[in-house]
């Protein structure tokens, strides 16, 4: 393929499997693509990217071509079919060219592969996150509880034209202009920042359209009237901050990427994925994203539900991650969404009558790391 870059095909089982027996029998077949990169032999790159906005979905092949990458694989879990306006939305960690633009959740399973395109040393584990904004005048304070997801309106005040009239708690969430065309509308107050954090403009009904540069701050239920005190006026200070396991921050430097997995399938050599039950952890389609030993990045698919291949349980998933010698390793997206594409073409066979649009992708570019988004 590449210096550095090799692809690797891996057969288990030649015979089919009966239909009715994908789902309980351990003899496969399997099906497993591996992409193996090696910095010390290349001089490319991985990265994330999510094609023209954040809210939107596309197709694996589609974000390596549209990249210029030479190879990727699908990443992040994402909205889907939760959400028919922005499907893409990232459930977990969104983290592109130093630029958070998706917070990790607060779910326990919820573990990040995160990348510096600088160097490509890759860090998993469980990233955490805290956010506000603070009026530059006043010094009053108002925590963020998300980075591009849309507020939702307290039930209790869904009849409330004017939210700022709720007794409620609600959501208070900063927008960028890498989300959508436009902010989501609704009732609640939306605050239009420029790009030194000064106020542009306020509107008591959310949704309007950003220019470069301007962020965007929407709150619902009972702050939405604590937005218009904080930062109705004037200039604020926002602040944001991501976490590692160890409790040591972790700047948002420019050159690092993140997608959000669930579960670690490795860690430090041994098999730590947790015991499970229901579709989740049944036989399903997998993507695994890890690290050798000696700092070689792997990426791998495993196809699944169908006779060809009948795919992994979540144990499974880690023990075909060890084989492959991923010494930490984690789970990616999977099921319908798994997919790898090489040069423009599919090289896996996804689950589906057709490839899956997803939220996001990891991509190896190859070339160094410049800056801007792949």
């Amino acid at each position: 393929m590449s210096d550095g870059v090799t692809l690797t095909r891996i057969v288990r089982g030649t015979e089919p499997a009966p239909a009715d027996q994908i789902n309980t029998t351990t003899r496969g077949p399997w099906m497993v693509n591996v992409l193996t990169i090696d910095p010390r032999m290349t001089r490319g790159h991985l990265e994330a990217t999510y094609g023209p906005d954040l809210a939107k979905t596309e197709k694996t092949t589609d974000l390596v071509r549209s990249s210029g990458a030479l190879a990727g694989v699908n990443a992040s879990f994402f909205t889907f079919t939760g959400s028919a306006q922005y499907p893409g939305d990232p459930v977990g960690l969104g983290l592109f060219g130093g630029k958070l633009l998706s917070e990790p959740t607060q779910r326990s399973d919820e573990v990040d592969f995160v990348v510096d395109a600088n160097s490509n040393r890759v860090l998993m584990g469980k990233l955490s996150w805290s956010g506000g904004v603070q009026n530059r005048q006043t010094e009053a304070t108002l925590p963020l509880k998300f980075i591009n997801h849309p507020p939702v309106v307290p039930g209790a005040c869904s009849g409330l034209t004017d939210q700022t009239q709720c007794a409620v708690p609600g959501d208070v969430v900063e927008f960028t202009p890498e989300f959508a065309d436009a902010t989501p509308s609704g009732a609640g107050v939306e605050v239009v920042l420029d790009r030194h954090g000064c106020v542009v403009r306020t509107s008591t009904t959310r949704g309007t359209t950003l220019t470069g540069g301007q962020t965007s701050l929407q709150a619902t239920g009972r702050d939405a009237a604590s937005l218009l005190q904080v930062a109705g006026q004037g200039c604020v200070k926002e602040t944001s901050t991501l976490v590692n396991e160890q409790g040591e921050e972790l700047p948002a430097r420019k050159g690092l990427f993140g997608v959000n997995g669930r579960y670690r399938l490795t860690a430090d050599g041994q098999i730590v994925v947790p015991a499970g039950s229901g579709s989740f952890f049944a036989r399903n389609p997998r993507t695994i994203a890890g690290t050798t030993r000696d700092g070689k990045i792997v990426l791998a698919t495993i196809d699944g539900r169908m006779t060809s291949s009948v795919g992994t349980t979540m144990a499974e998933t880690a023990a075909v991650a060890d084989a492959l010698g991923m010494h930490d390793a984690v789970n990616l997206d999977g099921g319908g969404s798994t997919a790898m594409s090489v040069e423009g073409a599919l090289v896996n066979r996804p689950s589906g009558t057709t490839e899956r649009p997803v939220g996001d992708a990891l991509v190896f570019m190859n070339t160094r790391y410049r800056g801007g988004l792949g």
